[in-house]
């Protein structure tokens, strides 16, 4: 099973904390999971607030490349509405040429109404943005030329320079939570990413849908997603529920607040139909409601505990990545540090032994 550590890069729910700070403490805990064993690092793309804020993640992967020798490097994701596709394409290839082809370049198309209003976007171009840059990408990726027709990136056809070296194609993932995301993932054969933050039976639909739609599109057998996970392992079960509660607790407010859940603009936002459903949630149960999901979907606890969770996933979604954070809100560093440590000591070997069969297109079928 492949395990890698994401980056959130916030200071909500840490007082006073100045934002160099928390990229600080982001970067050891990298170097940490480098000299841990863990298998990739991923990074998100967040603008202006205490919510997150990494605003060029493949900028950080650039200086990862070299302070992290061991472990692949992940974007997840690059907002393709908020960023020039000949740019986005140009820099993949240069960072996966510096990392020696250990670049996972993750998509997404955003969802904070304040994020889109800052790059002067609406949300309700974000669907046809994704697209059209996404197809330009994975074409120039592929072939060294980028070019483009479409309504909002029409692109002259030019050489891109470097030149792709390595095969990216089994390197691409895309976060999917909505039902046309989803199936922008499957179309471009995209290693689906979600985030556990609610009881995993509620996302077997869009996780089913994707997986037929790959088969149907491509004749291949669908890649494992990858899940992103916010973890506390800890020795102690009392102390390890009282510190998920805390800081899953206070990064569900985080969550909440950056994405306006309480409001009902997602209703009217086109394509993000899933969020308009978990804004109507969280109105309805709060943020202990929410907090409560988040609980049921994340793992926490003592290692034997993650690993029967883990396992239990497993038998519900199929197989799956993993992406685990260590630190979030307000999480001291020395908490983040130990958690991170005990999880690679006792949990990490044996996920590392649980072995991914790709189901044959036959028996997917029956």
């Amino acid at each position: 099973m492949d395990v890698g550590v994401q980056m959130i890069f916030a200071t909500f729910g840490w007082t006073g904390m100045p934002d160099d700070q928390a990229w600080d403490e982001e970067l050891r805990l990298a170097k940490l999971a480098d000299e841990l064993g863990f298998d990739a690092l991923w990074a998100v793309e967040h603008h202006f607030n205490d919510y997150s804020f990494c605003p060029d993640n493949l900028q950080v992967m650039a200086y990862l490349a070299a302070a992290c020798p061991n472990i692949d490097l992940g974007t997840a994701a690059v907002i393709l509405p908020w960023n020039d596709p000949l740019r986005v394409a140009e820099k993949v290839i240069a960072l996966d040429i510096l990392s020696k082809g250990r670049l996972r370049f993750g998509m997404g198309r955003g969802l904070a109404r304040r994020e889109f209003a800052a790059f002067r976007q609406t949300m309700d171009q974000s669907r046809e943005r994704f697209d059209e840059a996404a197809a330009m990408i994975l074409s120039a990726l592929k072939t060294g030329f980028i070019e483009g027709d479409g309504k909002y990136y029409p692109q002259p056809r030019v050489e891109l320079r470097p030149r792709p070296k390595y095969d990216m194609s089994d390197r691409i993932y895309a976060v999917a939570s909505s039902d046309d995301s989803v199936a922008a993932a499957a179309k471009i054969n995209a290693r689906m990413v979600m985030f556990a933050d609610r009881p995993w039976h509620l996302r077997m639909d869009a996780i089913n849908r994707y997986r037929d739609l790959v088969r149907t599109q491509h004749d291949v057998a669908p890649k494992p997603i990858l899940i992103a996970d916010f973890t506390v392992c800890w020795p102690d079960l009392a102390e390890a529920e009282q510190l998920a509660r805390k800081h899953m607790g206070s990064f569900v407010l985080s969550n909440i607040e950056h994405y306006e859940l309480m409001s009902d603009h997602f209703a009217s936002a086109k394509g993000y139909n899933a969020y308009a459903q978990k804004s109507e949630i969280a109105r309805k149960t709060g943020v202990e409601g929410m907090t409560e999901g988040f609980m049921k979907a994340a793992i926490w606890g003592p290692p034997d505990r993650m690993l029967r969770e883990l396992e239990a996933r497993r038998g519900t979604v199929g197989a799956f990545e993993l992406a685990t954070s260590f630190r979030f809100g307000g999480i001291p560093y020395a908490v983040a540090e130990k958690s991170m440590r005990l999880f690679a000591k006792e949990v990490l070997p044996v996920l590392k032994t649980w072995e991914y069969e790709a189901m044959s297109l036959a028996a997917a079928a029956e």
